[in-house]
């Protein structure tokens, strides 16, 4: 479901859900003779309240009837989604990203659903689901810690002094440790032992995501997402299962958006 409350006069009006709104609006515009362009602060006004009625008026709704989870406003608003995953449909399956990152992000990951064939809506919606958790919605793409908790981890690599901060966490599924450093740098030719900065896998919004599409591939998780097994899927990335209720929610919120 794309919203979790009331939207409307007299709702809850959550920033998330009001944002989700008008962007469900503004992806409407052009729809059945409706035309709007919000701003998509997530606040609730008089934009926003004037262009839900126009188009509650348009599919027969009740106009200026509150929005709830599942009611037939939602449901027209549903229907009238373009294909593909664009920014604002983006912007929707992780909508507590900022719209600095989901422009940054957009082309790489589109580019890296291609290169890892995560090529089908429920495939999308399993790795969407998987990144929104593991990277905080985009926020965070290395680890918080410093990484000294990982000197000297040999099934790491990491067997020169330094190299626990140096290769901690990065990526929106991180990497960790020298001996993956290698692999990845590897396979997308860069050195990151001896010339290139580890940092970029955090810094570099296409490697960060491709090093998550990459991490995908080798743990073939598609096969499970195939199976729609989010339990396995987040196994193989978390290693256990935190945050399983988080994963779950960004899951059935891309689902909504993409399985149509």
């Amino acid at each position: 479901m794309c919203i979790t409350n009331t939207v409307g006069t007299g709702g809850s009006n959550a920033p998330a859900d009001v944002r989700s709104l008008q962007l469900l609006l503004n992806l409407n515009s052009g729809q059945r003779g409706f035309s709007c362009a919000l701003g998509t602060d997530g606040l609730w006004g008089a934009g926003t309240r004037s262009a839900l009625e126009s188009f509650q008026q348009i599919i027969g709704s009740p106009a200026g009837k509150p929005v709830v989870p599942g009611d037939t406003t939602l449901a027209a608003l549903r229907v009238g989604l373009p294909g593909g995953l664009g920014v604002a449909k983006l912007w929707l399956a992780l909508i507590n990203a900022s719209s600095a990152r989901i422009t940054a992000f957009h082309q790489p990951l589109l580019e890296v659903l291609t290169r890892y064939r995560i090529d089908t809506p429920l495939r999308i919606a399993h790795f969407l689901a998987q990144i929104a958790h593991e990277s905080g919605c985009l926020r965070y793409t290395e680890e918080l810690a410093s990484g000294s908790a990982y000197e000297g981890r040999k099934d790491l690599g990491n067997l020169q002094p330094g190299d626990g901060p140096r290769f901690k966490g990065r990526g929106l599924i991180q990497l960790t440790g020298r001996a993956n450093y290698r692999q990845y740098g590897q396979y997308c030719t860069r050195d990151f032992e001896n010339k290139d900065d580890p940092a970029l896998v955090s810094s570099d919004p296409a490697l960060a995501v491709d090093v998550a599409g990459w991490f995908w591939a080798n743990r073939k998780l598609n096969d499970w997402a195939d199976k729609d097994d989010l339990r396995e899927v987040t196994r193989r990335v978390n290693g256990g299962f935190n945050g399983l209720d988080d994963r779950a929610a960004y899951l059935a919120r891309a689902k909504w958006l993409l399985l149509g």
